[in-house]
C-alpha cells in the first residue's frame, strides 16, 4: 500500500462523539483530517472556540485555530465521519453521497435502509457488497454506510462466532447502559445519582426488531435477508461513565458444551483481525475467567487497540435458555467513533476508498 493519506472530514465535530472522531483520528496511519463541520452556530469560529472539549486528554493543539465549516459538500477530503443527530443527518448525508464523497456515518438515519449496510466488520464484512446496489440504484458517486447502536454493537459481536458455529435463535438481554451513551451534557445528574432509569427512548426497539437481525443476515445481492433471531431486550441508563454491560442468555438450535463454547470466543479470528486492520483489536473478544468481570472502571479500555475489544464474562448454564454470560463495551469508543473508524479502514482494504486496497482482501468476503 502507498505511503500517501486518504484525507477525511468530521461532521458535527463539536459534539462529543465528533470529538471521539477527532481524537481517534490523530496519528492515524491512513486517514488525515483536513475538514471539521458542524451546524451553523459553529460556523466560521476557530474549533477550540466552537467547541467545548468533553474527553480525557486536551484538544490536539494544531486544531485549535482550524475554521469549523458548513456542513456541506466542498469539503478538502474524500471520506466524512458523520456524528450528526438523526434529525439533520439524513438529508446531509445523502448530500454528501450524491456528491461523491463516502460516507462513515454513526447516526440511525440510514442503518434499516435496504441498500445501506450496517457493518461491523469482524461480523458481516460481505454486507459491503451492498454499496455496488447502492450506486446503481440512487446514482451516488458516493456511499452512505453505517455502524450499529452502541449496545447492539458488543451484544452482536459476542453472539457472532456462536451464531456460525450453532445457530443462535432466542436472546434475553439487559443492558445497563453508561450516562456517555446519551451525549454531553447528557441525563441530568438530579436523575442518575442514587438512582437507574429502566428506560432509553428507541433502545428496545433497535435491539428487538432491527440491528441484530440485520447484522446477523445474508447477504442478498441488494439487500439483506434478515436472520430469524428472536430478541427481548430492557434498556436501563446507569450511573456509569462510559462502558455499557449487557446481561445475556441465549437459546442455540445446536447447544454447544462449555468447552464448544469457550473455543468459540477464543478462536475467534474475523477478517477486521486477519486483515490486521490499524483500529481492530487483537483478539476481538476478550474472556475473563474472574466470577466479578468484566466491570465498567476495569475492562472498558481493555484490549491491543485500547476501547475497541468486547468483553465477555460469568459463562454459566441457564434455566430457560441454554446459556448466559455477561459483555461489556465501551460504548463511545468501539460503539460509537471507533465503529465507524474501523469501517473505514475495511473499506479502505476492500477498495472502496483511495488506493490502498489489501492483495486477495476483496476474495475473502
Amino acid at each position: 500500500m502507498g505511503d500517501s493519506k486518504i484525507k477525511v472530514g468530521v461532521l458535527g465535530a463539536t459534539g462529543a462523539v465528533g470529538q471521539r472522531f477527532v481524537q481517534m483520528l490523530q496519528g492515524h496511519p491512513w486517514f488525515e483530517l483536513t475538514a471539521l463541520a458542524a451546524s451553523g452556530r459553529s460556523v466560521g469560529k476557530p474549533y477550540a472556540e466552537a467547541c467545548t472539549w468533553v474527553l480525557r486528554g486536551d484538544m490536539p493543539d494544531h486544531l485549535h485555530g482550524v475554521t469549523v465549516q458548513a456542513c456541506e459538500p466542498g469539503l478538502d477530503c474524500e471520506l466524512v465521519f458523520s456524528a450528526l443527530p438523526a434529525s439533520s443527518a439524513t438529508e446531509i448525508e445523502k448530500s454528501f453521497a450524491a456528491a461523491g464523497y463516502g460516507v462513515c456515518s454513526n447516526a440511525r438515519s440510514h442503518r434499516y435502509d435496504a441498500d445501506v449496510p450496517l457493518l461491523i466488520p469482524e461480523v458481516n464484512p460481505e454486507h459491503i457488497k451492498l454499496l455496488d446496489a447502492q450506486k446503481r440504484k440512487r446514482g451516488w458517486g458516493g456511499f452512505i454506510t453505517t455502524n450499529p447502536n452502541c449496545s447492539t454493537t458488543h451484544l452482536v459481536s459476542a453472539l457472532h462466532p456462536l451464531h456460525e458455529r450453532f445457530g443462535v435463535k432466542q436472546v434475553s438481554v439487559v443492558t445497563m447502559q453508561a450516562v456517555s451513551g446519551a451525549g454531553y451534557p447528557g441525563v441530568s445528574s438530579m436523575d442518575m445519582i442514587d438512582n437507574i432509569v429502566p428506560f432509553i427512548g428507541g433502545e428496545e426497539e433497535k435491539l428487538e426488531q432491527k440491528e441484530p437481525q440485520k447484522l446477523l443476515g445474508r447477504f442478498a445481492g441488494d439487500h439483506i435477508e434478515y436472520a430469524d433471531i428472536s430478541v427481548s431486550a430492557q434498556c436501563m441508563r446507569v450511573p456509569v461513565r462510559n462502558g455499557h454491560l449487557e446481561a445475556v442468555s441465549v437459546a442455540f438450535e445446536r447447544t454447544p458444551s462449555e468447552d464448544e463454547f469457550l473455543d468459540a470466543w477464543r478462536n475467534y479470528r474475523p477478517l477486521a483481525q486477519q486483515l490486521g486492520l490499524p483500529s481492530a483489536p487483537q483478539p476481538a473478544i476478550i474472556h475473563r475467567e474472574e466470577n466479578n468481570r468484566p466491570q465498567p472502571r476495569m475492562d472498558r479500555m481493555a484490549g491491543s487497540v485500547r476501547g475497541m475489544a468486547t468483553v465477555v464474562g460469568r459463562l454459566r448454564p441457564d434455566p430457560l435458555f441454554d446459556w448466559k454470560f455477561v459483555v461489556l463495551g465501551h460504548n463511545t469508543i468501539r460503539g460509537a467513533a471507533g465503529g465507524s473508524l474501523l469501517n473505514a479502514e475495511l473499506l479502505v482494504a476492500l477498495g472502496y476508498v483511495g488506493e490502498r486496497k489489501v492483495a486477495g482482501a476483496l476474495q475473502t468476503v
